[in-house]
């Protein structure tokens, strides 16, 4: 079912195929074509045609189109001769990025962690579908710290960046195919796994939030009680807290503007809103008072600090402050008020954040508003973290819609008013 014809053609892109269907007496059948090169490592190479006939389905067609690029890529990697090693190419992709400093650091995290251990002395040309499937098998197994299970959203976000790598590698010329993106090969973990495994999101009810706020206050009363009420009251990011500037915070009309957020790996600089986009938050009166009185306090200090310019959270010399700094004032202040008696589970810094949002939801808050709060580029965002609160409002509003409905009964079945005939 294979056929060959050689032929001068220079206007088609080597290693390009196709397939497509055509009739027969038997009724319909599917072939494929692929143009290679004669001499792989000639950019001016004649090429020849190459292809299959026969196929009952379109499948078993790109299938054996697959195969025969695989077949040719093995061959011309060989003759080529020059691909480099996966712990030199990871770092080659990684400098090459443009991405934000976390999200490159996120990358650098899994690369070291997890790449380089396991393919780092691999050949790019030499990383097939199968020893992928046996990498991400070994790593849900045994992967994690002290030989611990690694879990499936670590694993998948491995699989993509070597899909990255590997995507690179194409595009350099160092193989034909990505070896990631052959999925029923490779089999990583998939989005439904990983949200299968997540773990439930870590929140404070109202009354948590509040014993703490009462304590933390009473206790402190600082700059950091200032920015535990914002980051509760209002569902900010810690970094986006700490960009805030005095010109952000409109006093008259009660509400800050989230324009920047503070970068956690360039210490003292900030960079733009996860989504790349300013908002506007309302803010309550306690927060709009509590603020206004830390603006006094800093003044005190130096007017400088009250600057419309000026950072809200910023240090004694007016820098912005390191995001992972406060994360560790927060684990910490949590942990003494645990120690004093107050009530409370443990709670990450972001989970005020989901503290805030969840508490909006079950008070009946429409999701739109509270996605605009939090800053998501989409709902379906907002509704997938917080989808163990919106299944408790459906049963809600299947609760007021019985209510609307037999008081409706009611009213339609309602005796004649006697004292009116």
């Amino acid at each position: 079912m294979s056929a060959s014809s050689t032929k001068r053609r220079r206007g088609r892109s080597s290693g390009r195929g196709s397939v497509s269907s055509y009739q027969t007496k038997a009724g319909q059948k599917w072939r494929w074509q692929l143009w290679i090169k004669l001499d792989p490592s000639g950019d001016d190479s004649d090429e020849r045609r190459v292809g299959g006939t026969g196929f009952d389905t379109k499948a078993d067609a790109e299938d054996a189109l697959d195969k025969k690029r695989s077949e040719i890529a093995d061959q011309e990697v060989v003759v080529a001769g020059k691909a480099p090693l996966m712990s030199v190419y990871a770092q080659t992709w990684l400098d090459t990025l443009r991405v934000e400093d976390s999200t490159r650091a996120g990358y650098e995290g899994l690369v070291k962690r997890y790449v380089i251990p396991t393919l780092g002395s691999f050949r790019i040309d030499a990383i097939k579908p199968t020893k992928l499937a046996q990498v991400y098998l070994r790593l849900e197994r045994d992967g994690g710290r002290g030989g611990a299970p690694l879990s499936a959203n670590t694993v998948r976000k491995t699989h993509v960046v070597i899909g990255s790598i590997l995507d690179a590698a194409v595009d350099d010329g160092y193989v034909r195919q990505n070896a990631a993106r052959r999925t029923r090969v490779v089999k990583a973990p998939t989005a439904k796994q990983v949200k299968a495994e997540a773990p439930e999101l870590e929140v404070w009810t109202a009354e948590q939030l509040t014993a703490f706020l009462k304590w933390d206050r009473h206790i402190y009363d600082d700059s950091d009680y200032t920015l535990w009420l914002v980051l509760a009251h209002t569902g900010m990011r810690r970094g986006e807290a700490l960009g805030l500037r005095w010109k952000d915070f409109d006093v008259t009309n009660q509400r800050i503007s989230v324009r920047r957020a503070a970068n956690s790996i360039k210490h003292g600089e900030t960079k733009g809103t996860k989504s790349g986009k300013p908002r506007v938050i309302d803010l309550d009166e306690s927060v709009v008072e509590v603020l206004k009185a830390w603006k006094a306090v800093r003044g005190s200090l130096s007017l400088d600090l009250a600057r419309a310019d000026a950072v809200i959270f910023g240090d004694t010399a007016g820098n912005v402050i390191n995001p992972n700094r406060v994360t560790g004032r927060w684990a910490a202040r949590v942990a003494a008020a645990r120690r004093a008696g107050v009530e409370l589970p443990k709670l990450a810094l972001h989970g005020l954040r989901h503290t805030h949002a969840t508490n909006l939801l079950q008070a009946g808050v429409h999701p739109r508003i509270v996605q605009e709060r939090l800053g998501h580029a989409d709902i379906s965002i907002t509704m997938g973290l917080y989808s163990h609160v919106t299944e408790s409002m459906q049963r809600d509003a299947v609760a007021r819609y019985m209510a609307v409905m037999q008081a409706e009964h009611k009213t339609e079945h309602k005796g004649p008013d006697l004292g009116a005939v």
